[in-house]
């Protein structure tokens, strides 16, 4: 785990954090619940999802005032361990 000492990010800072799953509404709705445990102020416009060619997948990216490197740790060990995302960066 990298400290916040050897983080190339200075915190605070915006950053983006993008999901994966299959496409439906209860999708988005789940990783903008999860990222909010940990991040309770979303912003306005803080999400943007957008639908695969085919249409099967949904790409959800939440944008979030980062305070340190643990809470953005925090927020993707429950994005990828939850089943229905596919990944997450």
């Amino acid at each position: 785990m990298i400290s916040e000492q050897e983080s190339p990010l200075t915190f605070p800072t915006e950053f983006p954090i993008k999901a994966m799953g299959l496409a439906s509404a209860a999708f988005e709705a789940l990783v903008v619940e999860m990222v909010r445990r940990h991040v309770p102020d979303l912003g306005e416009g803080a999400v943007y999802s957008r639908a695969s060619q085919s249409g099967k997948y949904l790409s959800v990216t939440v944008t979030v005032q980062a305070t340190s490197r643990p809470q953005l740790d925090a927020i993707y060990r429950d994005l990828t361990a939850c089943p229905e995302v596919l990944w997450a960066l």
